[in-house]
């Protein structure tokens, strides 16, 4: 008996150790910032673009490489770059919360299939930074889950 497939978001103190990639599969999204990236993948060189690519290759999940342009990297190669963010988000905890959006968004994919998996991973992202936009200065982690209906309303109608 098979178990069912699950999404896995891996961040901070759960990424894996340097080539230590067994457990990450498809259906796995890393969400580093630089130095964690630098710890769990240092042999990728090159760009922040190729370097999220290549560790997205070598363990076979979605790599988010935040920071000011954070990067989105698939293993099918499939990459994008948000440049929509704010310095604001610089702060202790809203990766936390980043990694709170991406399992909403993708608690509303299939996970047998993961075709959207990507675009929702792109649009937690985007909205993380919009978040980011609309709160501005003296932004806190705690204020982020605030913004988001506006965001929603905004986007939906």
């Amino acid at each position: 008996d098979m178990a069912e497939p699950f999404f896995r978001i891996l961040d901070a103190g759960a990424l894996p150790e340097a080539g230590n990639y067994e457990t990450i599969d498809a259906m796995t999204v890393l969400t580093p910032h630089d130095g964690e990236f630098s710890r769990a993948f240092p042999d990728a060189t090159g760009e922040r673009t190729e370097r999220a690519l290549a560790a997205a290759r070598a363990c076979g999940g979605i790599v988010v490489l935040k920071g000011a342009e954070t990067v989105i990297a698939a293993p099918d190669g499939q990459l994008a770059v948000n440049r929509h963010a704010s310095p604001f988000l610089a702060k202790a905890g809203t990766g936390d919360v980043l990694a709170g959006m991406i399992c909403g968004l993708l608690a509303q994919c299939d996970p047998s299939g993961g075709k959207a998996m990507f675009e929702m991973v792109c649009a937690a992202v985007w909205m993380h930074g919009e978040a980011g936009i609309r709160i501005g200065p003296g932004l806190t982690a705690s204020d982020l889950e605030g913004a988001l209906p506006a965001i929603l309303r905004d986007l939906y109608g």
